[in-house]
């Protein structure tokens, strides 16, 4: 599928703001893809379907966990979870991407999880340090993504468990296997 046909797909599913997020999420992850050695084609895909059905309605999200073989402890947790699983297999059924690797960086790119691909790294590190978002410790995530992918995904989901505590909210159990994969990851390196 070419990008501008993928993008008309996605444009009808999101605001207008979410579709810039996602063309800096696009441009993010083809730079990292090329600098960390992910494919680039996979990465812009990924990309581009990341938030398929971030605007999707909460029941039906929540139906599809349901009905669709997705884990049930989904459903614990806010509702900013379940779009990248559900998107995952929206993508799947209604754009027809069979593509495991990109499914698979859709479906954890707000998690992570132990043990990430390449590809599932850039995407998850590109949703977080595209050149749209402004938070604090943003951009000293991006400075460490031009020198080490594991570090920037590091810090990137330290700030996020900060952030989710400091909000009292429950924090899905993916994100702390993430973090605990990422730092043994970085120990072995060394």
């Amino acid at each position: 599928m070419e990008q501008n046909e993928a993008l008309e797909i996605v444009k009808k599913q999101l605001t207008d703001h979410r579709f810039i997020h996602t063309l800096g999420v696009v441009e993010t992850s083809i730079r990292l893809a090329n600098k960390f050695g992910a494919d680039p084609k996979k990465a812009e895909t990924a990309a581009i379907f990341h938030d398929y059905a971030k605007f999707r309605p909460k029941d039906e999200m929540r139906q599809i966990v349901q009905n669709e073989g997705l884990p049930q402890d989904l459903l614990l947790y806010g509702s900013e979870v379940l779009h990248a699983p559900v998107g995952a297999f929206l993508v799947k059924k209604e754009v027809g991407i069979a593509d495991p690797e990109i499914l698979n960086a859709i479906y954890y790119h707000t998690t992570g999880k132990e043990n990430m691909t390449i590809l599932e790294k850039v995407i998850f590190l590109a949703d977080y340090i595209e050149p749209n978002r402004q938070f604090p410790g943003v951009d000293a995530v991006r400075e460490t993504a031009q020198q080490d992918l594991d570090q920037a995904c590091l810090m990137a989901v330290k700030n996020t468990i900060g952030f989710l505590m400091k909000q009292n909210q429950k924090i899905y159990p993916l994100t702390f296997e993430t973090y605990n994969g990422l730092l043994q990851e970085i120990k072995q390196k060394f």
